[in-house]
């Protein structure tokens, strides 16, 4: 997950020792730039092992920018009841390493109602945010207050896991971090804890092994708390999401997120996972 020097620190994304900043900048014209990577991945969504949904997911990380983009909406015998689809892009600044975003953009529909969200960032802090149509104030929800916008991750963003060190990057370590989350209406926090390694096949694209954490919803403010989904996703303890790495970084992303629900378990699996390295830039000498 992102990490930025003004956001509270995390253990999956420390900053670059001292040392290793002068090192870097006297060789900054003799070696190639940092790492960088693409993913393109299709997922598609299941309920009880019938298929409700698709959508894919768009990744392109450079030695100094990134951009995120997905969408998907609902198939099958679903769609003919709810029509839903949805989209969501993130750009923003490469930091050793690190994703680290200043926009966030994002557009759901149902139905015949849209609505679209902005959020801008610096630093980790919600500069500006809006929602459109603007929704009505309810008196129930916790209201979010700025510091709830302080230190914060866009939702898009907190799905990359950043890995420190120059060693493996699919470890136990990896899964044991969280990030607090602003969407544009809610701030919540996401945890994860490790839960096993296992291998994975896409239909096209990653074959090999992914780190499965269990990922546990913590709402902070924005939320109405007699809300039926809000109180079953406060309780729940079995939501499991694996992670694959995206070649030529030490970024993760998932492959694949099992919820269980009242009516069956659902899950959002990856069909196509193709990631490649992606040649950097050679500094040009004076």
């Amino acid at each position: 997950m992102s990490k930025f020097p003004t956001i509270p620190p995390r253990p999956v994304a420390g900053p670059w020792a001292w040392a290793g900043l002068f090192a870097g900048a006297l060789l900054l014209q003799l070696q190639p730039a940092a790492a960088q990577g693409k993913l393109e991945a299709q997922y598609e969504a299941t309920l009880t092992g019938i298929p409700v949904g698709k959508g894919s997911w768009n990744i392109d990380i450079q030695d100094d920018q990134f951009s995120a983009a997905a969408a998907g909406g609902t198939s099958g015998l679903l769609k003919s009841f709810t029509g839903g689809s949805g989209s969501g892009a993130s750009q923003g600044r490469v930091v050793n390493g690190t994703p680290v975003a200043t926009n966030y953009t994002a557009s759901t529909t149902a139905g015949k109602k849209t609505e679209d969200i902005r959020i801008i960032l610096a630093n980790g802090n919600v500069k500006e945010f809006g929602i459109s149509p603007e929704p009505p104030v309810d008196p129930d929800r916790i209201p979010v207050t700025d510091a709830h916008r302080k230190g914060v991750y866009d939702p898009m963003t907190a799905s990359l896991l950043r890995v420190p060190g120059s060693g493996e990057v699919l470890t136990p370590e990896a899964c044991r971090t969280g990030a607090p989350v602003f969407d544009g209406r809610m701030r919540y926090d996401l945890k994860l804890d490790f839960k096993r390694m296992e291998t994975v096949k896409a239909e096209r694209g990653y074959h090999g092994p992914v780190v499965v954490c269990a990922i546990y919803f913590v709402p902070i403010a924005g939320y109405i708390p007699d809300r039926p989904v809000i109180k079953y996703l406060t309780a729940q303890r079995n939501i499991e999401i694996a992670f694959a790495p995206i070649a030529g970084t030490r970024i993760l992303v998932p492959f694949w997120m099992k919820v269980p629900t009242p009516l069956g378990p659902a899950m959002l699996e990856a069909t196509t996972f193709v990631t490649t390295a992606t040649p950097p830039r050679v500094a040009k000498t004076q």
